[in-house]
């Protein structure tokens, strides 16, 4: 049986090439008539490295988040050898200088982020350096993303608006993609380590729970602004000790015997190293010690929880929800300012929620019969419960008040029958879910869903919220959209959702108190014999089905004084005691 040969002729080879040729020239000249140039593929610029060579001389700037996070980030920084300084707040003159130097199609934190950065490098301008030193001495950490919303442009917007406004060359280091933090060539500028990841972590959780717990003690402080006080105090302290503590080292603080057993095996010295320094910065003495004296401090403010106050949880965008400044219309402060206690967001959920989308990616593709790494889904499974485990000892130590990390597969479940679990964009199905989770479980009055202008997931889930307030009629939610301007119109639209949520609160107070059968006068009077009950780290029990605190704590009151009571009259009808034959 013969073959066909496979070779092709040179006849049919030069014809082919011909062909070609033809082609790509009728290309050009349809091209060249249509008014177009030649088409050049757009590449990213290669920035310049920020190179271990340049920590002793350059500064790290940090910024966007709440003064807490700032403030402990840069002492994580600093505790580890780098000169780093915290953006200031934003406020509506950044805002107005970014959307002058950069792209008006772009979401506002972007706007507020670069123009804070433009303010502070001009600063420096006037303080006598040259525009090239600033840019030689001074690069941008921040967050980088990807995904179908604006997010991931954040990075190309910065450089845009640093070019326009004359800070060209400015680097802008991204921690979430390699390539803006390592060096192309040499060692690396930033350098992830142990002690800089542990101390990162810390970092977070500690501003999320201080974030949470002074808003949940401030609107019933007896004394205005000790609680701001105090906090500064305490959020001082713990950044002291992020900043000076000791270093652990295995070999020199390790147990003896082990680092002689480990002393001439380097990947056992290694791994041990790696195991201690982690322990120590989750178990260490000093630390544990800095939480002891943080609550401490904190403890000793006095509250008054008879307060009645409609509870607000905060939803919506990361950043708008996140952020104390003009970027949300200092919605938090203004909420405050009108008898509202808020319910922050700690930004330890939105990691509960990458972690808990990978895991469920992989369930996907069993169910498509794609196979999965069973390890890799095992290490998500294990990561997921550790940081729910580790959020809520913190918050254990820290005096049990902030409130435990939504259940990311409840947010999931409840979300699913209107959001989809696997859509994509901002904070997925996070933002339905919780306002199902937080109003069907009665855990707030009203929810507050912030966000930027025009974001993209975030409409998306306003699209949806339609169907949930139809599916749950007895929800207050309200989304806010955030810009530069509108600042009257958000708050006067608040403030209308929360006079139903006042409403809503008095009358649940009205109704426990009606139930106790007692007075609001014997509630205060018991409080005033037991100055315990007037610490914020009082453990009050919650009670499913009652929303807020002041009604939390009737409940509780009433329970201590009918418990006294029957004590009172079980001692007064005892029988007399009689000395045994």
């Amino acid at each position: 049986m013969r073959f066909a040969s496979t070779k092709t002729a040179p006849g049919a080879a030069q014809t082919d090439e011909a062909i070609r040729r033809r082609l790509e020239e009728e290309r050009r000249r349809l091209r060249l008539a249509a008014g177009l140039a030649e088409i050049r593929h757009f590449r990213r610029p290669q920035e310049r490295p920020f190179v271990a060579a340049e920590r002793d001389h350059v500064t790290i700037l940090i910024g966007g988040l709440t003064w807490k996070h700032d403030s402990l980030f840069r002492a994580v920084f600093q505790g580890n050898g780098y000169r780093c300084e915290t953006l200031p707040n934003p406020d509506v003159a950044s805002f107005e200088l970014g959307k002058q130097y950069g792209n008006h199609g772009q979401c506002n934190p972007v706007h507020f982020t670069v123009g804070s950065l433009i303010q502070f490098l001009r600063g420096l301008e006037r303080q006598g350096l040259s525009r090239q030193e600033i840019i030689d001495n001074y690069v941008l950490f921040t967050a980088g993303s990807c995904g179908p919303c604006r997010f991931g442009m954040y990075e190309a917007e910065y450089r845009y608006a640093l070019e326009n406004a004359g800070f060209g060359g400015f680097r802008v280091l991204l921690f979430q993609q390699t390539k803006g933090i390592w060096a192309a060539s040499g060692e690396p500028g930033l350098k992830f380590t142990v002690n800089f990841g542990m101390g990162m972590l810390n970092a977070v959780m500690l501003g999320d729970v201080m974030q949470d717990v002074i808003y949940q003690i401030r609107p019933f402080e007896v004394k205005p602004g000790e609680a701001n006080k105090v906090f500064e105090e305490a959020t001082n302290g713990l950044c002291a000790t992020l900043r000076d503590r000791t270093p652990f080292e295995f070999m020199r603080d390790g147990p003896g015997w082990l680092t002689r057993l480990a002393a001439n095996h380097r990947a056992v010295r290694n791994t041990l190293s790696v195991a201690f320094k982690i322990l120590d910065h989750l178990y260490g003495k000093e630390y544990l010690e800095a939480l002891e004296a943080c609550r401490e401090t904190l403890n000793s403010i006095e509250v008054d929880r008879t307060r009645v106050k409609p509870v607000v949880k905060i939803t919506g965008e990361f950043w708008a929800q996140t952020t104390e400044s003009d970027g949300n219309f200092r919605m938090f402060e203004f909420l405050e300012q009108e008898g509202a206690q808020v319910i922050v967001e700690p930004i330890s959920t939105w990691v509960a929620y990458m972690v808990h989308l990978a895991r469920l990616d992989i369930d996907t593709r069993k169910r498509l019969g794609v196979k999965a790494p069973r390890r890799k889904a095992l290490m998500l499974d294990v990561t997921e419960a550790l940081w729910a485990h580790l959020y809520s000892r913190l918050a254990a130590r820290l005096g049990g008040l902030a409130h435990r990390l939504a259940p990311q597969e409840e947010l999931a479940r409840l979300a699913h029958p209107f959001y989809h679990q696997l859509t994509r964009g901002g904070e997925g199905y996070m933002e339905v879910g919780k306002n199902v989770y937080y109003s069907v479980n009665r855990l707030c009055h009203m929810v507050l869903a912030l966000k930027p202008f025009g974001c993209m997931p975030s409409t998306q889930s306003d699209g949806v919220q339609s169907a949930v307030t139809s599916r749950f009629p007895e929800m207050i939610f309200l989304p806010i959209e955030t810009s530069g301007e509108g600042e009257v119109n958000a708050h006067s639209r608040v403030q209308m959702a929360l006079g139903e949520a006042k409403s809503r609160a008095r009358a649940e107070f009205e109704g426990v108190l009606k139930a106790t059968g007692k007075r609001l006068e014997d509630i205060e009077e018991y409080v005033s014999r037991h100055p315990e009950l007037r610490r914020p780290f009082y453990r009050v029990p919650h009670r499913n089905g009652v929303a807020g605190t002041a009604a939390q704590f009737v409940l509780h009151v009433n329970d201590l004084i009918n418990r006294e009571r029957r004590f009172r009259w079980a001692v007064r009808g005892a029988a007399p005691y009689r000395q045994p034959v």
